[in-house]
């Protein structure tokens, strides 16, 4: 679509009422001066630019979790698939937890000594 059928698509939009508190009136009014340009515009940059955000695949809350876990290694991973073999993990793990491995293991001390690294 060019910029010219995008004016006359805007030309023919229906008003939308906003109700504003004092505080975003004056950012609104602050931008539209910033941006010289209309509060409607600003309004609609305002919209394109949470659309992007939003449909961003690096924005999704689950994905910025697996960023933020890459490339962390556990301490030591089993020989085995965990994905398959999860009642086993979780049976070695309680196992491990009564001699206190696994508090080693996911907190990375011994006999209450913190790592260092």
């Amino acid at each position: 679509m060019n910029k010219n059928n995008d004016r006359d698509r805007r030309k023919v939009a229906e008003p939308v009422q906003v109700y504003l508190d004092p505080v975003d009136r004056g950012r609104l009014e602050w931008l539209t001066e910033q941006l010289d340009t209309t509060k409607s515009d600003v309004l609609r940059r305002a919209l394109e630019a949470l659309e992007r955000q939003i449909a961003d695949p690096q924005s999704h809350p689950a994905l910025r979790i697996m960023k933020i876990a890459e490339g962390v290694t556990p301490a030591s991973s089993p020989d085995y698939d965990v994905a398959v073999e999860h009642d086993r993990f979780l049976a070695d793990s309680e196992v491990a937890s009564w001699r206190g491995e696994a508090r080693e293991r996911a907190t990375g001390t011994r006999r209450g000594v913190r790592k260092r690294g």
